[in-house]
């Protein structure tokens, strides 16, 4: 149930937040706005490979 959840999380993450990898944003240029994204779909990421 937890893994289906994450999985579910995951992908809707995926169509709403920007990607940053693409966009090759330098971390230490970032905003606190953008840390905390890749903050949350990394945590919603580690969950769903779980």
């Amino acid at each position: 149930m937890k893994k289906f959840f994450f999985k579910a999380l995951a992908k809707f993450n995926k169509k709403i937040f920007p990607s940053y990898s693409r966009q090759q944003l330098d971390l230490q240029k970032a905003s606190k706005v953008q840390k905390a994204i890749i903050g949350w779909k990394l945590w919603v990421t580690k969950n769903s490979l779980d």
